[in-house]
């Protein structure tokens, strides 16, 4: 199984390190990921990881202005794309189809290939424009999946909230999950 790992300037880096970290555990995986220019500004600016680290945790690596990557093509078979965290200006780009750099292409692809692509999206409160933006990939397939915090579950944890999300995305693209199931009234 190959997945496509997007990682853009939104806050929430987190997430997709604890995403990646999880992939890699998956001997069936096999992970491609692109960061933005943004995305690395963030990873400086929110984190203490080494991008090093990050790219590590990736099967192959790809560079945001790569445009000839091979997941930039519909021919290159993949089972689904993560964006996480995805900027409005990302969901933006999506929607309207201006693929300028490899991230939106490689979304782009998986719209055009009905392939799963998964859209993390971290910004609040979301403006008309943002709904739009969001409501019109959703018409088109794509899971509109906020990092919205849960409480059934009882995390006493950042990183509690963190695994919830991260085993929600893996539930989505039908990978191994550890999510806690409601279990009507009782966790």
């Amino acid at each position: 199984m190959r997945v496509t790992v997007g990682i853009t300037g939104a806050s929430g880096i987190l997430i997709a390190v604890e995403l990646l970290k999880r992939l890699k555990k998956i001997e069936t995986v096999e992970t491609h990921l692109i960061i933005t220019e943004g995305g690395f500004l963030t990873i400086r600016d929110e984190t203490n990881f080494d991008i090093y680290d990050i790219n590590h945790l990736a099967d192959v690596v790809y560079n945001v202005n790569e445009l000839d990557a091979s997941i930039a093509s519909g021919s290159f078979l993949v089972d689904g794309m993560v964006i996480v965290p995805c900027t409005m200006k990302t969901v933006a780009g999506i929607a309207s189809g201006y693929c300028e750099n490899l991230l939106l292409r490689a979304a782009d692809v998986c719209i055009k290939e009905n392939r799963k692509l998964v859209l993390v999206p971290r910004e609040m409160p979301f403006s008309r424009i943002h709904l739009r933006n969001l409501k019109e990939l959703a018409d088109l397939g794509v899971v509109i999946m906020p990092p919205v915090m849960t409480f059934y579950n009882q995390p006493a944890t950042i990183e509690g909230q963190i695994n919830h999300i991260v085993n929600k995305i893996l539930l989505q693209l039908n990978l191994p999950s550890e999510l806690v199931e409601w279990k009507g009234g009782k966790v």
